[in-house]
């Protein structure tokens, strides 16, 4: 084995590393935007339903719902995708890519996963780690 070839294959692991890594945040964000869902949804509704009043049950229940639902709509793709990337899926490697850029907007940290997404999917290096197209 020559030197090329060992620096290229510690590339490649060093960005099988990154990719683990990747996937592992995805997976945790994903998994507290669930589990706000589920606060969420247990706190609003637990209010109305403290109350006692018909009415405020049904709104308190209708808003909480909505939110819950809402957040995990949300936050699936994330998970779903983090899941795919510890398998090396190619299909989870464009699901975080797209989940990555909309992460932009949550500033700061999603600004700043939303960029380490971008920056290990995109890699020349990373690719060649999804080539059997699963």
């Amino acid at each position: 084995m020559n030197v090329a070839e060992e620096h290229r294959m510690m590339k490649e692991k060093e960005m099988e590393q990154h990719l683990t890594i990747l996937a592992v945040l995805h997976i945790a964000w994903s998994a507290m935007g669930l589990l706000s869902a589920v606060i969420i949804f247990t706190i609003v509704t637990g209010g109305g339903m403290l109350s006692g009043d018909i009415e405020v049950m049904t709104i308190t229940t209708t808003v909480g719902s909505s939110i819950a639902f809402l957040l995990t709509i949300i936050n699936l793709p994330g998970l779903l995708g983090g899941i795919a990337l510890l398998k090396r899926r190619n299909w989870g490697r464009i699901l975080t890519l797209i989940v990555g850029f909309l992460y932009m907007l949550y500033v700061p940290f999603g600004t700043a996963l939303g960029i380490y997404t971008v920056w290990v999917l995109l890699s020349e290096k990373t690719k060649v780690l999804f080539e059997d197209g699963r």
